[in-house]
């Protein structure tokens, strides 16, 4: 009588398929089960999984290959699709109670539950990962995924898919400066993402408490201070990004370790290792993956990912690869998913792309993506994470960019000379005449910019109260001042 195959068997397999999303052939997957099975036996277990669908078989003769899930519906005979259906069906129905909402996409947050839909093989990462550490196996670093990755013919990103994201990042056609949508909506981006970017590191900044941070500098009470520092770093990483020289900013080494010298300012056990490539091993907490040690390897495999990244056209598949290969690597003794959210950002940015602020994604649906690329070299989960989370991002952000009135680049460019003509004027106590602001006009504009200079301050003179001072760092008292000088002259006269 035959040995009745255990449940146990059967997943050890369809786990090793599971990590391997091309296919392995009947020897391939010999040699990844360790050699412990005769080949007889393990077709036997392969004939149960090919069953009961949890795995199908693709090509023929000496290139079959197997492959976990079940085959697509236009690869199965009609009354095979018909049996599979209804033993999936029957499965359900017997389903112990009680089985995790997170398998059905349905994730617990702080602020309710997020439901994000997951594909069947996202749902068996998932169901991986939740395994406890003894259950499932200890991985290390594989370069392959990295090696094998060609920028603009490997995709992590299906073309549908970035169709749609293109749609709904992009609604303004006329082509601007890059960083133009994301400086539009700097105020509640830098807020959002500060928030949320902390919030999946398990801090307990409530999304007021960071914006009275930003804002005001008034940390919130009984916090950690390494939380505060936290949003604060996250802020001055962010302004980076944003406000700072286009042309110095990008997927490289600079931009990185920046980044990461930003982040991690005043969090790092070595102060010596902020933004500073890793040169001793780490472990990863709640994983049962262990990255790569040699200082040398990181050093390389670092260079590659910012080759590849910057040959990738498409900017999301560009954002995507950047969050997987960079925690996967690990280049850093810390702080590395941080650099790898906001790294995420600068293909966006640069494409003038709504931004992606991580606002709302459940942490536990974000680790277990990360969990699917450090033990199983698989980014399904992660990415159906990404799409989601930029969905939501652009729900947010697209409306608040619309409403703002696009910024007079004049005022800009003489922001500073505006306020230094205006405060003068009010703190000398002189009449605001077209001669007395073009005197002074001459001294800080260009030549032919001085006529729209003019009128531009002779404007707002006409607008100056108590309640828009400030703008030029003029005390109440010198506006007052000011006010009844002009009141006791025109009187005089």
């Amino acid at each position: 009588m035959p040995k009745r195959i255990t449940e146990t068997e059967l997943e050890k397999i369809a786990d090793v398929l599971l990590r391997h999303p091309a296919g392995l052939s009947l020897r391939q997957l010999q040699s990844e089960l360790g050699g412990a099975l005769s080949r007889r036996t393990l077709s036997r277990r392969i004939s149960a999984l090919l069953a009961t669908s949890r795995i199908h078989r693709r090509g023929e003769g000496r290139s079959i290959r197997y492959v976990h899930g079940p085959a697509p519906a236009a690869q199965r005979p009609q009354h095979i699709e018909r049996d599979r259906r209804t033993s999936v069906a029957q499965s359900a129905a017997i389903a112990p109670a009680g089985k995790p909402a997170e398998l059905a996409g349905q994730f617990e947050t702080p602020e309710g539950v997020v439901t994000i839909e997951l594909s069947a093989i996202a749902r068996d990462i998932l169901e991986y990962v939740s395994r406890p550490a003894a259950a499932r196996i200890p991985r290390g670093y594989e370069r392959r995924l990295l090696d094998d990755y060609v920028p603009n013919k490997s995709a992590y990103i299906p073309d549908k898919i970035k169709a749609h994201l293109h749609k709904i990042g992009k609604p303004i056609v006329a082509k601007r400066a890059a960083g133009t949508f994301a400086r539009d909506i700097l105020n509640r981006f830098l807020i959002d993402l500060s928030w949320a970017s902390s919030r999946l590191e398990g801090n307990t900044y409530s999304r007021l408490d960071t914006e009275r941070l930003i804002q005001f500098g008034q940390e919130a009470e009984g916090k950690d201070a390494k939380e505060t520092q936290m949003i604060l770093n996250h802020k001055a990483a962010i302004e980076l990004l944003v406000e700072d020289n286009v042309d110095d900013i990008g997927i490289n080494r600079f931009t990185l370790l920046n980044l990461h010298a930003l982040l991690s300012e005043n969090l790092m056990a070595d102060p010596e290792g902020s933004g500073r490539l890793r040169r001793r091993p780490v472990d990863i907490s709640g994983s049962v993956y262990t990255p790569i040690a040699i200082p040398q390897v990181i050093d390389e495999c670092f260079s590659q990912i910012l080759m590849k990244a910057g040959s990738i056209g498409d900017p999301f598949e560009r954002a995507l690869f950047l969050m997987v290969q960079l925690p996967y690597l690990q280049p850093f003794e810390d702080v590395n998913k941080r650099v790898s959210r906001l790294a995420a950002n600068i293909p966006l940015i640069r494409a003038d792309l709504c931004p992606l602020s991580f606002v709302d994604v459940p942490e536990r649906a974000y680790i277990a993506g990360n969990l699917g690329v450090y033990e199983m070299t698989r980014i399904e989960l992660l990415r159906e994470v990404f799409v989601w989370a930029y969905e939501r991002s652009c729900q947010r952000y697209v409306v608040v960019r619309d409403s703002i009135a696009e910024p007079d680049r004049f005022r800009m460019r003489y922001r500073e000379a505006l306020t230094e003509v205006v405060s003068q004027i009010v703190r000398e106590k002189k009449q605001p005449t077209v001669d007395e602001i073009r005197g002074r006009a001459e001294q800080v504009v260009e030549a032919l910019d001085v006529p729209r200079f003019v009128e531009l301050a002779t404007q707002e003179f006409r607008r100056l109260n108590e309640f828009n001072i400030a703008r030029y760092r003029l005390r109440l008292s010198e506006y007052r001042a000011w006010a009844q000088a002009l009141q006791s002259a025109n009187v005089t006269r």
